[in-house]
């Protein structure tokens, strides 16, 4: 089975938030992200998926979505390197 991390952001007064997951049905997640039924951070707000890659392993995206929550540098450049 494949998994995925991604990192959706949404604007609020004008600044762009993100948030980091992981999921092995981007679509799905998505659209319960944007129902207000995901993590409930994201609850309220219009998300836009700007990034996701895929692993072959729960326990590795695990891993590498606890290292992208982490390292604020990293997803900044991500968001300014993506027209959102």
């Amino acid at each position: 089975m494949t998994f995925y991390v991604y990192l959706i952001v949404a604007e609020i007064n004008r600044k762009y938030v993100s948030y980091v997951g992981y999921t092995n049905n981007l679509k799905k997640r998505l659209k319960l992200h944007n129902s207000s039924k995901g993590a409930r951070f994201t609850r309220g707000k219009k998300w836009k998926m700007i990034y996701f890659k895929n692993y072959k392993s729960k326990k590795i995206a695990m891993s590498e979505e606890y290292k992208l929550k982490k390292n604020y540098k990293l997803r900044k450049k991500i968001k300014q390197g993506i027209e959102i």
